[in-house]
């Protein structure tokens, strides 16, 4: 959903090349050039921006809500692992991203960071917008940025499932890439960092897409575009802005962010394989428990479960 912004501002971009207009974009590619690692140490999110009224409309739209299941310490950082991508990731950026959240209220003393794929930081201007909502690349470098705050009170927000799981949200389904997603835990125990499971419910909701099964030609073509282009390209729809049979605007589906309780971390600097393992597989349960333990309060039938790919 990044890619039609992006485009735009790239499209500026070579407007003022095409058309000389040397004093604008010379300038901004210069200052671009020392500025390229600030996606990863931090960014250079704004309150304005965050603060901008559009965002109340879109909390408000679905609506998106954030749910607290635990305290959390604001002497410690941590990773909330989110689940699952969907096309729109809108509970992600609803929750994390604006000031229209109940984040600051149920949160007090925590700074979250939307860790988003590098390609997005590479867009002239398009990084600017992205980097006042909070986001931030997804490197390795980034995420240990954020985590190394000393007193704590930094939240990194990775959606685990990544591009690929997005090729799966249609509605009704509870597919997660997460069996072979294991650089999160390694980091998170370099870091100390404890681990925090937070599933969406309603974020597959959000748009129907066209069938694409697994070994299908669409499928096939989706995941070759996705190895090239590092982000994925669901075929979706939903409704229109005055009518409800066909358009590009999600349906108004509630999500609830629900956030798990965290998963105490023992700050180890050179984590074995086996040890990364075992936290991996507690997140998992810890994950699931989760899932099952609000599915019927959001309306998930009882024998709906999570699968782990």
């Amino acid at each position: 959903m990044a890619s039609q912004p992006a485009q735009v501002c790239v499209g500026v971009i070579v407007i003022l090349i095409v058309y000389n207009y040397w004093f604008l974009y010379v300038p901004y590619m210069t200052w671009l050039y020392f500025d390229w690692s600030t996606p990863e140490q931090g960014g250079r999110r704004s309150n304005w921006v965050r603060s901008w009224t559009v965002w109340r409309y879109f909390k408000d739209y679905f609506p998106i809500h954030l749910i607290k299941t635990c305290n959390l310490d604001p002497t410690h950082n941590y990773i909330f692992g989110f689940h699952p991508h969907g096309v729109l990731v809108a509970g992600a950026f609803g929750n994390f991203c604006t000031n229209y959240s109940d984040f600051e209220e149920l949160f007090p003393g925590f700074t979250a960071y939307l860790h988003v794929l590098p390609f997005w930081f590479r867009c002239p201007l398009f990084r600017e917008y992205l980097m006042t909502s909070g986001s931030v690349s997804v490197s390795k470098k980034s995420v240990s940025h954020v985590l190394s705050k000393e007193g704590g009170g930094n939240i990194s927000v990775i959606v685990l499932g990544g591009a690929e799981e997005s090729l799966d949200a249609h509605p009704g389904k509870f597919t997660l890439f997460i069996r072979q997603r294991k650089g999160f835990v390694k980091i998170a125990l370099t870091h100390g960092a404890s681990l925090v499971p937070v599933f969406s419910f309603g974020e597959n909701e959000l748009f129907k897409q066209v069938n694409n099964p697994e070994g299908s030609w669409l499928r096939t073509v989706q995941e070759k575009l996705q190895k090239i282009m590092g982000f994925a390209l669901p075929l979706f729809h939903a409704r229109g802005i005055f009518q409800y049979n066909f358009g590009l605007m999600p349906y108004r589906k509630p999500i609830h962010t629900v956030v798990g309780r965290p998963i105490p971390v023992h700050q180890t600097l050179d984590p074995s394989a086996e040890q990364i393992e075992a936290l991996h597989q507690t997140y998992l349960e810890e994950l699931r428990e989760l899932f099952e333990a609000h599915k019927r309060e959001y309306g998930v039938p009882e024998h709906e479960t999570l699968i782990f790919k």
